[in-house]
């Protein structure tokens, strides 16, 4: 009876694991706050809140699952780390991140003198195996495409259609303007149709 009890709280406890749990932007800037104080628990959530897009945005670049995790633990050292000296503002945080996992990929990217390509998940099955195999062609297709653009360029296109940021926060993690980064959009964007 009593395995029984702890089989049905460990399930229950899976399921709220599994519950995506949605932060306002208030409570993001507390979190953040408490973070910069120091408080590591906070930051603990702030790292729950954020590890899906740094870690989707670093995989993009660098393609294997292990390379990415080690990149994204990494980031997420640096940050805690740098945490104290962050000014701004909820929305902010994430460009804040976004620019230190920029830098650390260039950094990367550095030490290994290499580039690698840009790998996209297949999508989920649609039972359809003609449309499977369509989907897999065009999805290799345009990666092929994407990697074959300039780094700049690539950053781009990840973080607008990828990603769902806007030029302001493109911006802020690659250095540039909004008019530089609206430049690189438009010319990977010919560039991209030119190649199809």
């Amino acid at each position: 009876m009593g395995t029984q009890r702890l089989k049905v709280r460990e399930e229950s406890k899976a399921q709220e694991t599994r519950e995506t749990v949605t932060y306002s932007e208030t409570a993001i800037a507390r979190l953040i706050e408490s973070a910069t104080g120091g408080d590591f628990g906070a930051y603990g959530e702030l790292y729950g809140i954020y590890l899906d897009r740094i870690y989707r945005y670093v995989f993009y670049q660098v393609k294997d699952k292990m390379t990415a995790e080690d990149l994204v633990g990494e980031v997420f050292v640096k940050a805690w780390k740098a945490i104290g000296s962050y000014k701004g503002k909820s929305q902010a945080f994430s460009a804040w991140l976004y620019r230190i996992a920029h830098n650390h990929l260039i950094d990367d990217f550095r030490k290994r003198r290499k580039l690698t390509s840009l790998e996209m998940e297949t999508p989920a099955e649609t039972g359809n195996p003609e449309q499977e195999a369509e989907g897999k062609l065009v999805q290799q297709e345009l990666s092929e495409a994407i990697n074959d653009l300039p780094q700049n360029q690539k950053q781009v296109i990840l973080l607008k259609f990828i990603e769902g940021l806007d030029n302001s926060e493109i911006g802020k993690i690659m250095g540039k303007s909004q008019g530089a980064i609206r430049v690189l959009q438009m010319r990977a964007l010919a560039a991209l149709r030119n190649m199809g």
